[in-house]
């Protein structure tokens, strides 16, 4: 006989038995096919526009050679960390994820507050990720402004700055309450958008750059300008801080496993999939800017936006304005997505009781089958931090570096405990899994992060003044500590009633009641497939 071919229905099914059997009902419409999953993904790597936010990490720490071999050391480790967080997603593909796991995997004494800090350095990971992106894009906007301007004239104020962002989030808040199918159909077209642009560029840009402004092979791949007081080896380090920044977020395809069919599939590839295709395309992109950027750094970056310059000493005016317009649009996709996964990523949180007003959060419109009040949440907080555009560059600058740091705790501390706790957890691995690769991969992907976390604290440069010094610190601890003191409280904390992931299902689960396998804590959690 020949093998049937699983049809939409039956998958469907496997979907809504694999999320019983983690506890939870079927919420959301699942609408995300395979290529639209891993296009939420791409959509927010957002190569093209995401370089162009973070040359100022690059170009100033090793110049050419770093913007190429920075980023292709930093990719291959991006690659592990992506491995072994696609195995968990895998194993328990749940809009929680990264906490739900946590708690899932941790020994019972530690895994209440442990699922507690990864959710909550998840969601500010998450918030400040939203922020940095369409901060970026307001950059971008105002950049458009400043190219078109006779003799470039026009220059920015903060005021105007988080003006343009604040209606950049809401507008993106607003995308984000339409239906599930809508948000689905709308990564293809992100996708096609974001490939089309990094291809058009990697093809035009040495086409169209003047002689004068054309590098040799030696100076593209071999020339190392440090200027940032740093000494050369930690300044190509700090280089990694602009690949770190553009491949991050790809827990987005977790948080809307929900939504995705296939999702034990679909998801796992979807965050390796992006990763490697963005460390390729990255690449390549970084070579052409490297072959095309001439000599002169400092006017680079004594401009307000690099990436522009190199653009304009290529196409000129009108042809930058066009390349530009594009490079917006993409910013401007990357965002919404972000604000999608953000707002189902607290939407999980809040579902298990853990965000302050959880009861309003765990919300679903019932027009649109969407959490709207996540949308709202998450959207208004990003504003929020916007606010630190008014202490400085530095300030706002932070936001970059806490969407990386944060999410990097998030990161490590479900990988670390998979591992730790072997004993007595029941992790039974899913259809993407490594086998005996999956401890070395994990090994590596830790100590990456822990060691990029530290790096992401330090200042651009040594011996700061305070308006220059990095507030990545000041900002996430004290998001972390307050959300500690809100665990700890007397008599109110998290500590008193937060017991990790709520079932809100009651059926049976492989003739297992939902209240028993709750009483268990999370060997429910990835006994999937």
């Amino acid at each position: 006989m020949e093998k049937q071919e699983p049809t939409k229905g039956t998958i469907q099914q496997a979907d809504e038995d694999l999320l019983a059997s983690l506890g939870y009902k079927q919420e959301f419409k699942r609408a995300f096919s395979g290529v639209e999953t891993f296009g939420i993904a791409f959509s927010i790597i957002g190569l093209l526009p995401s370089i162009a936010s973070v040359l100022f990490y690059s170009v100033p720490n090793g110049g050419p050679s770093a913007m190429v071999w920075g980023w292709a050391v930093a990719s291959i480790f991006i690659l592990f960390v992506g491995m072994s967080m696609a195995e968990l997603a895998s194993a328990a593909p749940t809009s929680g994820g990264l906490y739900f796991w946590t708690f899932s995997l941790a020994s019972p004494k530690w895994r209440n507050l442990l699922a507690w800090i990864v959710g909550y350095a998840n969601t500010i990971g998450s918030i400040s990720a939203i922020a940095s992106i369409d901060w970026g894009c307001a950059v971008q906007i105002m950049a458009a402004a400043n190219i078109g301007s006779k003799d470039q004239s026009f220059v920015a104020t903060d005021a105007q700055l988080f003006g343009v962002f604040a209606c950049v989030i809401i507008s993106h808040a607003i995308i984000c309450c339409f239906g599930t199918a809508v948000l689905a159909r709308l990564q293809s077209v992100y996708v096609g958008l974001n490939v089309l642009l990094c291809l058009a560029v990697i093809i035009a840009l040495p086409a169209a750059t003047p002689k004068e402004f054309r590098n040799t092979a030696s100076y593209a791949f071999g020339n190392f300008t440090n200027t940032s007081g740093w000494p050369n080896g930690y300044a190509f380090i700090l280089s990694f801080l602009a690949p770190l920044w553009t491949i991050c977020s790809f827990d987005s395809s977790v948080h809307i496993a929900e939504e995705a069919s296939n999702a034990a599939v679909a998801v796992p590839w979807a965050i390796v999939g992006a990763i490697g295709i963005a460390g390729i395309l990255g690449w390549a992109i970084n070579v052409a800017l490297a072959f095309c950027m001439g000599t002169d750094l400092d006017a680079i970056m004594s401009s307000s936006q690099p990436m522009a310059a190199i653009l304009f000493n290529a196409f000129g005016q009108k042809g930058t304005l066009a390349v530009w317009a594009i490079i917006v649009v993409c910013q401007y996709m990357m965002g919404s997505s972000m604000v999608l996964a953000a707002s189902r990523q607290s939407f999980a949180f809040s579902r298990d009781g853990a965000l302050p007003f959880s009861n309003w959060l765990y919300r679903m419109n019932k027009y649109t089958g969407t959490p709207v009040n996540t949308v709202w949440f998450t959207c208004i907080l990003a504003i929020a931090l916007g606010l630190l555009a008014f202490a400085g560059t530095s300030a706002i600058n932070a936001v970059f570096s806490l969407s990386v740091t944060a999410l990097y705790i998030a990161y490590s501390i479900p990988i670390i405990v998979r591992f730790t706790n072997s004993p007595t957890n029941s992790f039974k691995p899913g259809p993407f899994n490594l086998g005996r690769f999956s401890l070395p991969v994990a090994i590596i992907a830790v100590l990456w992060m822990l060691f990029m976390g530290i790096v992401f604290l330090f200042p651009a440069t040594p011996g700061p003044e305070v308006p220059d010094m990095n507030y990545t610190i000041v900002v996430m601890g004290g998001v972390m500590f307050l959300s500690l003191v809100y665990y700890w409280f007397p008599k109110y904390g998290g500590i008193h009633w937060f017991k990790g992931p709520i079932p809100t299902i009651d059926d049976q689960v492989d003739g297992t009641t939902v209240d028993s396998l709750e009483k268990k804590g999370a060997d429910v959690a990835v006994n999937n497939v």
